[in-house]
């Protein structure tokens, strides 16, 4: 597999808010030696009837949409837009997606444990069930932070948010379908190029974007913990994250905390998510007369399918743009980039 060509993460070291975010009771039974389970390397190529590939949250979906345009593979996302992903227990038709397919892509890093033991249960025998973070983040590298802590074993799962480490995904998706579809290797090669280049600009414009903002301004204070990779690729700081590991709302005293900690970092602007509605960040922003922006997404995918912004590259311009404008800084540079598709984005994306 290609590398990931960026430089070595470091271990991010912010200011604790709350005890935090995803690191759900969910991971707790593929920690450890998850990786040895699974495997981004096919046996053989595939040539009896049309490939079919199952892919967890929706901007890896839509990835491995991407890559695949063109060569008539099948693709099916399995974890409903707008679900807690780590929470989800996937349903008999999601089973019978993951039972039918041939490659099952998924996060990794003990996002998806439920959905991972169902696809190493009822995948076929040459069936592939692919980790795309376990494949382009080496151990040594994992990010440990208040969210989670390395004493629990499961490090913070979402490489997704970080540009280089989307584009180190679909290389990871295009050695897979070029391996089980040798016939469309050439087609997999061009669109994986394409969709490089699409990162490319985009990571180019989020670090001009980032300049219009003192380093001292680059804070995030969020409800859900999904930036971690992000802030350490582009010099942000991540003061913080509400979402206790529970999923339950901060405690009064924790609430307390939070807004002291609000006052002394500075923040401009407190980060809600779609996904997760919290009234305590609609309290702290009152409080600290914080602005208080409420429709981040983590991984749903903004529009419907179908609509052009319907895509990772769409997640991430809409996310960027919210979070520096918010933020006092220019956006301009990630606002002006073309996030229509090169190709229709053919999954089917599970609602």
């Amino acid at each position: 597999m290609r590398p990931l060509d960026r430089p070595a993460l470091a271990l991010i070291v912010t200011s604790l808010v709350a005890v935090s975010a995803c690191g759900s009771s969910s991971g707790d039974s593929s920690s450890g030696d998850s990786s040895a389970e699974t495997s981004c390397a096919p046996t053989s190529a595939i040539d009896d009837g049309p490939i079919r590939v199952a892919a967890t949250v929706a901007p890896i979906t839509n990835i491995v949409s991407v890559v695949a345009a063109g060569s008539g593979i099948e693709i099916e996302g399995i974890v409903p837009e707008g679900v807690n992903s780590h929470l989800y227990e996937p349903s008999p038709g999601a089973a019978a997606t993951i039972e039918s397919a041939d490659v099952v892509f998924l996060n990794g890093l003990d996002l998806e444990a439920p959905t991972k033991q169902l696809a190493l249960a009822n995948i076929d025998d040459d069936g592939v069930v692919c980790e795309l973070g376990n494949e382009i983040l080496p151990e040594d590298e994992y990010l440990f932070d208040f969210s989670f802590p390395e004493s629990a074993g499961s490090p913070n799962p979402h490489l997704w948010t970080n540009p280089p480490m989307a584009r180190a995904y679909a290389a990871v998706v295009r050695d897979v379908l070029s391996a089980i579809d040798p016939d469309n290797a050439d087609t997999f090669a061009a669109n994986d190029e394409a969709f490089a280049a699409r990162v490319d600009a985009l990571d180019a414009a989020i670090r001009t974007a980032s300049e219009s903002l003192d380093p001292d301004e680059r804070l995030l204070l969020t409800y859900h913990d999904a930036y971690a990779y992000f802030a350490e690729e582009y010099d942000w700081t991540v003061v913080g994250a509400v979402q206790p590991s529970s999923f339950n709302e901060p405690t009064p005293r924790e609430v307390a905390e939070l807004i002291e900690q609000v006052e002394e970092a500075g923040v401009a602007a407190i980060f809600g998510s779609e996904v997760f509605p919290s009234p305590v960040l609609r309290q702290i922003a009152d409080e600290t007369g914080v602005e208080y922006v409420d429709d981040l997404r983590d991984d749903d995918l903004p529009g419907e399918p179908g609509d052009d912004g319907h895509s990772w590259l769409g997640l991430m311009q809409v996310n960027m743009v919210t979070i520096i404008e918010a933020l006092g800084g220019d956006a301009s540079a990630i606002a002006d980039l073309d996030v229509q598709p090169d190709a229709e984005d053919a999954a089917g994306y599970a609602q």
